[in-house]
């Protein structure tokens, strides 16, 4: 017998506790359902050293605003960023005062900043603050080419630097460090006082559609693929990360055709010295060397995990393919099918450079790694540093109609046409901007309730719909604002 349920979240991360928390304060009596393979919440993609945790706000990261070819740095696509991570925040604070979140610890207050060090991209970074000191959302950032000023925010990268090299950084003190592990497991502990029913040790064998409409999905448990459960929903939304790709193949909606997926592993070092870490307080973000992918731009971090604070550098791009850490080695080649086997070959053959720089880092030794760390950090010591394995990253593939198909470095939310299922494709940002994503599915798929949505949302999102770059006043009201209930740095 099918359990009925108003809506399934497939996948026990950051977006499904996001969307569960929306849809539960502006729907309170819709039955909600959570399905998880592993034995816990968040332990995949949001749990806290298998992603960067930046708390992506574009104040550092180069990729965002890169130089155009006409020698100018654009910098619209890192404000469309920023204002998302804005949104983000908005609804946490809110959730913190309404006591639905009782532990801050979750966001840390950590300076973003940025750091280069030949002569053209330190000429690149003037551009870049040049365009970005006359955004409001970036007008706090410094800039420096000095390295005593550079020592003073980043010690450690400037230590035992020849003094030959040419550096220039851009340091913003508004930034963050993110735990999603953390905020993820708040939102599901107050789901759950809710009433949402959150299913552990799931695996969802299918997805299939009903005469009257409803999804039917049929789960067993992971330990011994034995005791099945059966759900019955209206809505269903497909978060599981990495693994959303082969839940939207079960589906088998139209929509979902063309879709493919390339799996990248990502690896840091991480330094456990509790002393090492006192001395740097920053991320640090450098330039992506030639050939290489955006999310492989390598960076220093200061990391806040339960209470403890680390540094990690990397990443160093590795090759798996299973879609999740705890996945199949078989999720690759079971993800092929003859609609997406041409998008796969095409976009393959575009991005040779992007595989050779993966075989390049598959190749890598210890020493090689620790070579790309003594650029940004000149007197670390080897032996403090460990290579960690994070997430696993699912890069989408589409259809192209001029290509064939392409490798995209973004998200992708894919709906069906009446709005009952969607899901969640690709990476970076990814978790910064969780709740603008989530705001997005559910204005596609909710159309006609978006009016009566609008008073709850701007209670708890005072910035809903509204550009705060393009409103001074505004912004630094709910800008303050909200630092100061996150007990943050503004």
């Amino acid at each position: 017998m099918a359990e009925a349920t108003d809506v399934v979240l497939v996948g026990g991360g950051i977006m499904s506790a996001t969307l569960g928390i929306l849809l539960k304060e502006l729907e309170p009596s819709w039955e909600i359902t959570i399905i998880e393979r592993l034995n816990d919440v968040a332990l995949e993609s949001s749990q806290a050293f298998n992603n960067a945790g930046t708390g992506h706000s574009a104040l550092c990261e180069l990729n965002y605003a890169p130089l155009g070819a006409d020698g100018t740095v654009d910098p619209t696509r890192a404000l469309g960023i920023a204002e998302q991570f804005h949104i983000s925040r908005q609804l946490w604070a809110s959730l913190v005062e309404e006591g639905k979140l009782t532990d801050r610890s979750f966001i840390n207050s950590v300076p973003h900043m940025s750091l280069v060090m030949n002569a053209d991209h330190c000429a690149y970074m003037h551009k870049r603050f040049d365009a970005f000191k006359t955004q409001k959302l970036f007008e706090k950032m410094e800039f420096s080419t000095d390295r005593a000023k550079i020592a003073e925010w980043a010690p450690l990268t400037i230590n035992g630097r020849q003094e030959s090299q040419p550096v220039a950084a851009t340091y913003s003190a508004e930034g963050t460090d993110v735990d999603f592990g953390s905020l993820t497991r708040q939102m599901v502990q107050y789901l759950t006082s809710k009433g949402v029913k959150l299913k552990l040790n799931r695996h969802v064998e299918n997805i299939s559609r009903e005469a009257d409409n409803a999804w039917v999905i049929k789960t067993v448990a992971t330990d011994n693929g034995d005791n099945p459960l059966t759900f019955r929903s209206r809505f269903v939304f497909l978060g599981a990360g990495g693994g959303a790709l082969s839940l939207l193949q079960k589906t088998g909606i139209p929509e979902g055709k063309g879709y493919g997926g390339f799996p990248v592993s990502g690896l840091f070092l991480r330094n456990n010295d509790e002393a090492t870490a006192a001395q740097h307080n920053a991320k640090v973000y450098g330039q992506a060397s030639v050939g290489a992918p955006p999310m492989s731009v390598p960076h220093l971090d200061t990391r806040h995990v339960d209470g403890k604070r680390f540094l990690m550098f990397g990443p160093y791009a590795g090759f798996k393919p299973n879609f999740l850490k705890q996945g199949s080695l078989m999720d690759l080649p079971r993800s092929i099918h003859l609609d997406n086997l041409m998008p796969i070959l095409h976009a393959g053959w575009d991005n040779m450079p992007l595989t050779k720089y993966l075989i390049g880092e598959l190749r890598k030794t210890k020493e090689e790694r620790i070579a790309s760390l003594l650029e940004y950090y000149p007197q670390a010591n080897p032996d403090d540093w460990e290579l960690i394995t994070a997430g696993q990253r699912v890069q989408v593939i589409k259809k192209d109609a001029k290509k064939g198909g392409v490798l995209q470095f973004g998200t992708e939310l894919v709906t069906h046409s009446d709005g009952s299922l969607a899901a969640l494709l690709g990476a970076s940002p990814g978790a910064s901007t969780a709740v603008p994503l989530m705001l997005r599915l559910m204005h596609t798929c909710f159309p006609e309730r978006a009016e009566t949505w609008k008073t709850r949302l701007q209670e708890l999102i005072p910035g809903y719909g509204i550009k705060l770059n393009d409103n001074t006043d505004l912004a630094e009201e709910i800008i303050s604002h909200t630092a100061k209930v996150l007990g943050i740095h503004h």
